[in-house]
């Protein structure tokens, strides 16, 4: 894998209009609710994703990726490293653009399978600090 520039992850968020989140909790204290409410508050549209259902960040939770109706971005992961090839394989098959796994979860298996469909795959890198490394907002509150 190559690691992406800095002008592959500025082009990320530059074309990037909706992000779904697999994994996004509706628990405060947790990164996967903090980062996707920092990025909402940057002006990406948001579909959190978990078994769970209900709503999160004022949006309906979809179960599923395969679930959304409508064209996803970039698909945020925060779940287990063993859990993304799965992750990859609906990546690919919704047409998203990025698989992101979050800090901590790396797996060759999924990014063989996200960049095989077409993807680029950022691994073991935080969307929100990264948003704001690049110096395009403020950054979450970790």
């Amino acid at each position: 894998m190559t690691e992406p520039t800095q002008d592959d992850l500025r082009k990320v968020y530059a074309e990037t209009k909706t992000i779904a989140v697999v994994g996004a909790s509706a628990d405060e204290s947790k990164a996967s609710h903090r980062i996707p409410r920092y990025l909402q508050s940057q002006g990406y549209r948001i579909i959190p994703v978990s078994p769970k259902g209900g709503e999160i960040l004022g949006e309906k939770v979809h179960t599923s990726l395969k679930e959304i109706g409508e064209p996803v971005d970039v698909v945020d992961v925060f779940r287990p490293s063993e859990e993304t090839p799965a992750i990859a394989t609906d990546a690919v098959s919704i047409g998203a653009k990025v698989l992101w796994l979050q800090s901590g979860i790396e797996s060759e298996e999924a990014e063989r399978i996200g960049e095989d469909g077409g993807l680029l795959v950022v691994m073991d890198r935080c969307m929100g600090a990264t948003h704001r490394m690049l110096g395009l907002g403020p950054g979450p509150d970790h």
